[in-house]
């Protein structure tokens, strides 16, 4: 007798900040819930964003009003809800005489945005004349500047990190978070959803049945909806965005800094990131593979040039670079227009002629992921003819949001922790760093730290695999414990998290070797050369 497969109420293709997103409140709610993604959690959009949470300013150009507000206003409910996570971030508009967005019109857009965010916690804007900023910001180019605008908005350091949080709070609520596992086919039963075919890390195939099915894949949107009985047409059409990351430079400022670039009027962030400056991003329509997306040298040199113009001490050259990163915007798909018009609120697209039951999800901000995710869940409501509960992720803390105060105190307490290495703890951790604190203390050999520094400890490893679904390293380096992202993407302790790993696995030598050889190839793919 066959053994029918587990059944769900909702299976998401996608573990990006939208898929994550949508879990939480679906399970919160009640729903049974499963997520699939071919790749790691946040592997893909998500991960390539210029780490902001914030308005978009730039939107209301495109009398995009209600998406600005709704980002506004996501961007307060983040800052609470996420509160180890996401920071105020103060922002300097420079004002040049010759360029697009003259004094006039960047004051009506600071006024503006006060205004759609008028029960903000953040100070309104502020005016300064030409001497201020350079009293502010002496590195800041002083040929034709004419003043600034300055603001607040909000920085999540680590998106990787805010993603991995819903995530868990999703499968605290019951939810089955499915990694390095790829739907192969999308199943109907009298033009209903009913099954998945899926394909675990080792090539098994599975099945589940799910009665909904929300297909968030980002920019894979178009090739997932091919796995389904009929081929629709085209949804997305996303543009290429790049990043650099450079260390401090000479005349780097102090905060942030949103310039219109002089070759194409593009505006574009000069952002201080985690000991580094974040330089980016470009907006190009792309439709190469999805899968090996890199930053191309004439983006970099984009970004060079335009950095070294607003700030010309910087001096920076190709050998500056750190490492840089890339991705696609999963946009609606656009034949004409210049990129940076094309809408980036988000599309709830029901796919009734597809499969009934079938929803996918277009375009999105890592913003507004949370608000994405309460209307989606009400949509599913309907399609699946059930009353739900309220949504509650709009007050619900996240996991690590819980506890911080005494986790902080434990740390200090402890003695086992150094001083440098609290603060990043709490960064990555928030409150769950009392976890990591309890393995620390209870194996000696996990109770120090692997680098000179002591600002990472061994405790972390472990901590991210058995809590955190990490699966390779560089789950673990890029997308858990964030050295990956350091200046030298923590290169110098591979070889000690690798030991640590391949214990807690229970690796061969041989598979550590193929593990720590994955890892390179991925760090090094991020690097820029000459």
């Amino acid at each position: 007798m066959t053994k029918e497969p587990l059944r769900y109420d909702v299976a998401i293709i996608g573990a990006g900040v939208n898929g994550a997103g949508i879990a939480r409140d679906a399970a919160l709610r009640g729903l049974s819930v499963i997520v699939f993604d071919k790749n790691d959690m946040c592997s893909g959009t998500s991960a390539i964003s210029s780490r902001l949470i914030h308005g978009g300013l730039r939107y209301l150009e495109y009398a995009e009003i209600p998406l600005v507000y709704e980002s506004l206003h996501e961007r307060r409910c983040l800052r609470r809800i996420a509160k180890h996570l996401v920071k105020p971030l103060r922002i300097n508009i420079p004002i040049f005489s010759g360029a697009r967005r003259g004094p006039l019109l960047i004051r009506l857009g600071m006024i503006a945005y006060d205004i759609l965010s008028f029960n903000k916690l953040l100070p309104r804007h502020d005016m300064l004349n030409r001497e201020e900023i350079r009293s502010q910001e002496p590195g800041l180019r002083d040929v034709g500047l004419l003043g600034a605008a300055r603001y607040f908005d909000a920085q999540v350091t680590f998106a990787e990190r805010l993603v991995l949080e819903n995530l868990l709070a999703a499968r605290s609520a019951g939810a089955e978070i499915k990694t390095y596992s790829e739907v192969r086919e999308i199943r109907t039963c009298d033009s209903v959803v009913d099954t998945i075919r899926f394909s675990d890390r080792d090539g098994q195939e599975h099945e589940v049945g799910a009665s909904s099915i929300v297909n968030a894949s980002g920019p894979w949107v178009d090739e997932v909806l091919k796995r389904a009985p009929r081929t629709p047409r085209r949804f997305v059409g996303g543009t290429k965005g790049s990043h650099i990351i450079v260390s401090p430079f000479a005349g780097a400022p102090k905060d942030a800094f949103y310039v219109e670039a002089a070759e194409d009027g593009r505006p574009f962030f000069i952002i201080p990131w985690n000991d580094q400056y974040l330089i980016g991003t470009t907006d190009i329509r792309y439709d190469e593979s999805l899968d090996t997306i890199r930053a191309s040298r004439a983006e970099v040199d984009y970004l060079v040039a335009e950095t070294n113009r607003v700030f010309p001490n910087a001096d920076l050259g190709i050998g500056d670079i750190n490492f840089a990163y890339a991705g696609v915007r999963p946009l609606p798909y656009r034949e004409k227009g210049p990129e940076s018009a094309i809408t980036r609120r988000h599309i709830i697209k029901v796919n009734r002629k597809i499969a009934k039951g079938l929803i996918s999800i277009i375009g999105g901000k890592l913003t507004t992921y949370r608000n994405l995710g309460e209307q989606t869940v009400n949509r599913l409501a309907k399609l699946l003819h059930r009353k739900l509960p309220e949504c509650r992720t709009r007050d619900t803390l996240l996991p690590g949001a819980w506890g911080i105060d005494r986790a902080r105190d434990l740390l200090v307490a402890s003695g086992l922790v150094p001083e440098q290495a609290t603060a990043r703890l709490l960064s990555i951790y928030g409150g769950r760093a009392s976890a990591v604190l309890e393995l620390a203390k209870a194996d000696p050999a996990l109770g120090v730290t692997m680098d000179p520094e002591g600002r990472y400890l061994a405790a972390e490893v472990v901590f991210v695999i058995r809590e955190e679904f990490a699966v390779t390293l560089a789950d673990i380096v890029f997308r858990r414990m964030m050295v990956g992202y350091d200046a030298d993407q923590g290169r110098s302790i591979y070889d000690a998290i690798a030991s640590l790993a391949s214990s807690e696995f229970g690796w061969s030598s041989e598979a550590a070797s193929d593990e720590l050889r994955a890892l390179i190839d991925f760090a090094d793919s991020l690097r820029v050369t000459a």
